[in-house]
């Protein structure tokens, strides 16, 4: 329930609407009570008293006012036979049609009443899951690069999507339930109390086991629920990961194992999704017995108390009203008891929401971080050391990159290259040692100022499902279009662009797969010209691509990083070459450096690696 008051903590931000829609359920259900209370009592009045009755009760008019069933029916018994007394001939029919005006004006308001209480209350609950979405977006976006390496895409798309949904059509429907049922119940219960408080308490000593009851199937669904949830997430990151692997999966012929994989865990979510469905309606027959073995018991006793008891001052006309208001507490009780259930099934959906929401795995910024607004000097690694998942990748190495410099790290896959880069815009942090830009520590610095000096081109091209202009202008986005297109003729790709169906305005596909990998990489690297940031990481840029492409985007990057400062990693080592250090990696330390020559001259890694690759 913690997780349901967290959620409702939204609600303070419309306070306004959640006060007035509280205010319009509230008298929606005061001119229900008053609707029903017309009824019985004024018919058995016009339609079985005499003469003389309407006589006593105008002389009997209570003067004082009293909460209690006895003052309310006489006042209604005086007022009806004024009326009546006054045209003793149509006097009945007149108070005939006032009793209906009345009650339909009553049934009128109620409904305007209703209306409107639903009206303020569409704009709590959609603006409650309107902040919910954008909290979540904004804590994804703020957490480290190495959250999302431990958790399934898959999963974490399913609890934005599945999840929320889930928890906008069961628990913020119910809260149109919860808003408005109890006030009818807590209402109705008060006018049964004040018809009969003995009959009343009896009635409220058999409600407990009805709760009881009802909380016990809902603790049990709220386990199924979170279940089916959790493989729900499997089940997007399968179908993620398919799409994503399509390629192999029919190099390799794997589709039939595949779809048995998909079609074993579907059947597991299936099965627990028709246990929680099966619980989940049980909620209302349960609800609606329980309601319909109360009122019987009621008709026992209260009957019992008019037929046998003397002493009992409750009446016979009384006692169908004390049903009538019974019988209107079935309905909210039993919509409330289905909200209770809605609820247990929506808090597993919140619960994984929450576990994105509490996750305290970010990047911290100090509160008085200092601001960068140039690269001066150089680029220091002193002692630095790096731990992922308590194993240390990163074993205290030592750089120095000077400004304008072309600085390599070259070495076996594994050996810390690329975790070494990622250092320095923080997409994680050193677990030792100090990372300074111009002698301050990164750490010092303010994270948006530190990650606008530097430009990123990675082996995986990024892009967006858009433009290519907007693919470009990604990050820079008051760039004009001669700007963009002077980058991508720096980039070499202003010439293939125009080839394209649309030129700038061509949508280059999801994850850009209209486009070749080339032809991607280098809409990356005319981002990074765009940025013109004074540092570039250059990870593995063109490892992926065929021998002409490589060569366009070698002469990309080449005027990319003139008069800059670069931190390149490649495993073709023909692309390092006139780098100005070279640092040779191996097993998360640093063995050699020096330049391209020292290093061949050494006979170390770095020249039977050399080797391998020219052979090759």
């Amino acid at each position: 329930m913690k997780r349901l008051f967290n959620l409702l903590s939204l609600v303070g931000g419309y306070k306004v609407a959640t006060g007035l829609s509280v205010m319009f359920n509230l008298l929606s259900v005061i001119f229900g009570l008053f609707s029903i209370a017309l009824l019985i009592p004024f018919l058995n009045l016009i339609f079985r008293a005499s003469t003389e009755d309407y006589t006593r009760y105008l002389a009997s008019k209570p003067e004082k006012f009293a909460l209690d069933s006895e003052y309310i029916q006489n006042t209604m018994n005086y007022y009806l036979a004024n009326i009546i007394m006054q045209d003793p001939e149509n006097g009945r029919m007149n108070a005939l049609i006032l009793i209906c005006i009345s009650i339909i004006s009553f049934i009128f308001l109620k409904n305007i009443t209703r209306y409107l209480a639903y009206f303020f209350l569409a704009i709590v609950r959609n603006g409650v899951m309107f902040d919910l979405r954008n909290d979540i977006f904004r804590k994804l976006l703020g957490l480290p690069i190495g959250y999302f390496s431990e958790e399934k895409k898959g999963d974490i798309m399913a609890r934005m999507t599945n999840d929320v949904q889930e928890v906008e059509w069961t628990i913020m429907t119910s809260l149109e339930m919860m808003f408005r049922d109890p006030f009818s119940i807590i209402l109705y219960l008060v006018a049964l109390f004040i018809l009969s408080p003995s009959l009343t308490v009896f009635v409220l000593i058999i409600l407990p086991i009805s709760g009881f009851i009802i909380g016990r199937i809902g603790k049990s669904l709220k386990k199924t629920s979170e279940d089916g949830q959790h493989h729900m997430g499997l089940l997007v990151s399968l179908i993620e990961e398919t799409i994503g692997g399509l390629r192999i999966i029919k190099a390799f012929g794997t589709e039939s194992y595949m779809n048995e994989k998909f079609k074993s865990t579907n059947s597991t979510y299936m099965g627990y999704m028709i246990k929680m469905l099966r619980k989940r309606d049980l909620a209302s027959p349960v609800s609606e017995f329980l309601g319909v073995f109360i009122m019987i018991v009621i008709i026992w006793y209260g009957g019992r108390l008019i037929l046998v008891d003397q002493n009992s001052s409750l009446e016979a006309a009384t006692f169908l009203m004390y049903i009538a208001l019974f019988t209107q507490i079935i309905s909210p009780a039993k919509a409330f008891t289905v909200a209770i259930y809605n609820v247990q099934k929506g808090s597993a959906s919140l619960d994984r929401i929450h576990k994105i929401l509490s996750s305290d795995a970010k990047i911290p910024e100090k509160e008085n971080a200092l601001e960068l607004t140039t690269f001066k000097d150089r680029i220091d690694y002193k002692n630095i050391f790096f731990s992922y998942r308590d194993t240390e990748v990163i074993h205290g190495i030592d750089l120095e990159i000077k400004k304008g410099q072309t600085v390599a790290l070259v070495g076996p896959s594994g050996s810390g290259k690329s975790t070494l880069a990622d250092l320095l815009p923080r997409f994680y942090d050193i677990s030792a040692g100090n990372i300074a830009i111009d002698g301050i520590d990164i750490r010092e610095l303010k994270i948006k100022d530190l990650r606008n000096q530097i430009g990123v081109v990675t082996q995986q091209s990024i892009l967006f499902n858009d433009t290519v202009a907007n693919n470009i202008s990604f990050g820079s986005k008051d760039s004009t279009r001669e700007e963009i297109m002077k980058a991508a003729m720096v980039a070499n790709a202003h010439e293939f662009i125009m080839e394209l169906q649309g030129g700038y305005e061509y949508n280059v596909g999801d994850g850009g797969t209209k486009l070749s990998g080339g032809q991607k990489q280098r809409i990356s690297i005319a981002r990074a010209v765009l940025n013109n940031p004074p540092i570039l990481i250059l990870d593995e840029a063109t490892s992926s691509l065929d021998t002409e492409s490589e060569k366009e985007v070698q002469e990309a990057l080449q005027k990319l990083m003139e008069n800059r400062t670069s931190l390149v990693i490649a495993h073709r080592l023909s692309t390092i070459v006139n780098a100005d250090r070279i640092y040779v990696l191996e097993k998360g330390k640093i063995i050699d450096h020096g330049t391209h020559n020292e290093l061949l001259e050494r006979a170390g890694l770095y020249r039977k690696l050399y080797e391998l690759q020219a052979f090759a």
